[in-house]
């Protein structure tokens, strides 16, 4: 038996499953230019993921989450939607739409698809005829359109800046040719932010997610879910370092408490269909308190925790996150959330190879030091009490490609920050299926962002069935969570005594147990170990059996 996983016999009998399936669940994030390409044009679609949808069966997941597939210009991967009720020809189909959620209900597998409310793509039917009809169009009230400040209103109507660098604002062209108002787009210019004070806006929301309700998903997972509601007057900020969603102080810009009445009437359009639908946010609020109160009882479901993402690979750090995190969404009767990698920060194998730059990957780093952290982080992530969301790829270790030439690079913000900035395609190159062939397996026509030459090493059909490989690992301790009680049910850690550096907790029946530090420490058993990120040994130690417990490296045990 391999030294990394159990096999079935340390099962426990599976218990009734929760009534409430998001509580605990284990979601997929899927991004759909980058998982599988079904027609062959290099580009990731709907029918390529809807044929892998037995690996995901098989790996284990409880939930799919897609990226946006909507019709759109793809300024921006398709967070510029053009209309949401639209299938972007180059990703399939509605029908094609359909029938994936269908598959994947069959084969036991929710589906969580995106929802992008804070903005629309500037080829949006309403901005268009916005910027068409000019002043007075009823379709200019549905955007935040300003006049200028100075003499001639030559200046922007506030000082704010955008995410991806630039000013928030663009002015426009009146239909007679000359210089008309500007529009606010808290990202690129091809997204002017909605004015959510507008009952059009709020009334076609609900239709939106009516409209794929009624085709079968199973919750929404919501863009940028902080930045609906602007301070009321747009107030001037004062400062110029505004580009980070990630800030710790208040901004006019972000976390209003007016979203909150938002969310209260999206949960009852949720509620009105059967099978316990829902939604979970992208909130970046100044501290975990305020990010709670998105996933009040009448709200919002979910909220990601993006603050075991930003932790280092220490174990005083993660501890701290644990705790608050989870005396957060207690206080409000909400699910915790975790989160290692997504689309839009490092892969965390890269990030813990070395130091960090600001907004990048480090370039340069110890690969298995960072693969090996990965792993023993991503098993304690996954014994942790709440749900866990893992982003395509990171079951193979996948590494940030940060070699990516600057001519194929896509992320808008690397252009409009003079290439200091925009890394995040990196993260979104194309995952490796095959050891060789047109794109590793991803399809039969390349792939839209180039590949590493050793990808091939890191596929699935590489690492299936290597005792050793982080794809087994992955599989040995989904299937775990799935039957152990003791494994994401709950909102409590109990907390053990553990020497520097490492981090002992309890669940029901349950020990997890992770050295953050270099060295190898003889720690006394605690039970029977269940799964280890890396190899361990039984030793003789006082006043009886002991195990070693490697430098980086994550134990579970019953107990």
């Amino acid at each position: 038996m391999s030294p990394y996983a159990s096999d079935a016999s340390d099962r426990v009998a599976p218990a009734a499953p929760p009534p409430a399936w998001w509580r605990e669940a284990v979601v997929y994030q899927v991004y759909p230019r980058s998982f599988a390409d079904g027609n062959g044009d290099g580009m990731g679609d709907l029918p390529g993921i809807r044929s892998r949808l037995p690996y995901l069966r098989d790996l284990g997941v409880d939930a799919l989450w897609l990226n946006p597939f909507y019709a759109s210009p793809q300024a921006d991967a398709g967070y510029d939607v053009a209309d949401p009720r639209a299938v972007e020809p180059a990703l399939g189909t509605l029908a094609d739409a359909e029938e994936l959620i269908r598959d994947a209900h069959e084969l036991g597998i929710r589906v969580i698809v995106d929802l992008v409310p804070n903005h629309s793509s500037d080829r949006h039917e309403w901005f268009r005829r916005a910027r068409e009809e000019g002043p007075g169009s009823p379709y200019r009230d549905r955007y935040h359109f300003h006049p200028g400040k100075g003499e001639n209103g030559e200046l922007p109507p506030n000082d704010w800046t955008s995410v991806f660098g630039g000013p928030a604002w663009t002015r426009t062209k009146n239909p007679d040719g000359t210089p008309g108002d500007w529009y606010l787009h808290l990202f690129a210019p091809e997204q002017p932010d909605f004015d959510w004070d507008q009952p059009a806006v709020r009334d076609d929301f609900h239709s939106i997610l009516r409209f794929w309700l009624d085709r079968g998903v199973d919750g929404f997972r919501v863009d940028v879910a902080q930045g609906l509601v602007k301070a009321e007057g747009l107030p001037d900020i004062g400062r110029t370092d505004q580009r980070r969603m990630l800030g710790t102080e208040a901004s006019p810009m972000w976390d209003q408490d007016g979203v909150h009445e938002i969310y209260r009437s999206w949960r009852r359009v949720l509620d009105s269909y059967p099978g316990e639908r829902i939604a979970v946010g992208e909130v970046w609020a100044p501290t975990e308190e305020r990010t709670a109160l998105y996933v009040r009882p009448d709200e919002l479901h979910q909220a990601f925790n993006f603050a075991l993402m930003g932790a280092s690979w220490d174990a005083e750090e993660i501890r701290r996150v644990v705790d608050t995190s989870l005396e957060a969404v207690r206080k409000v009767r909400a699910s915790a959330t975790w989160v290692l990698s997504n689309h839009d920060h490092c892969r965390h194998a890269t990030r813990f190879a070395g130091p960090q730059p600001e907004g990048q990957c480090p370039r340069a780093g110890d690969r298995a030091l960072g693969l090996r952290r990965a792993r023993a982080a991503t098993l304690l992530m996954l014994a942790l009490p709440g749900s866990a969301y893992l982003y395509q790829g990171e079951e193979l270790g996948l590494p940030e490609v940060t070699d990516l030439p600057d001519d194929v690079r896509q992320d808008p913000a690397f252009a409009r920050s003079g290439k200091t900035d925009g890394f995040r395609d990196g993260c979104r190159v194309p995952i490796p299926w095959t050891l060789a062939g047109p794109s590793y397996g991803f399809g039969t026509g390349g792939s839209w962002l180039p590949q590493p030459e050793a990808w091939g090493t890191l596929s699935v059909e590489a690492q299936t069935g290597d005792p050793g490989s982080t794809l087994e690992l992955y599989r040995a301790a989904l299937a775990l969570r799935r039957w152990h009680p003791g494994l994401g049910a709950g909102d409590t850690v109990e907390w053990d005594d553990a020497p520097h550096g490492v981090l002992a907790f309890r669940r029901p029946g349950f020990v997890c147990t992770a050295n953050t530090a270099d060295g190898v420490l003889i720690i006394p058993s605690v039970g029977r170990p269940l799964l280890s990120s890396s190899p361990i040994e039984a030793v003789e130690g006082p006043p009886g059996e002991a195990f070693t417990l490697p430098g980086h490296t994550t134990v579970w045990w019953t107990a």
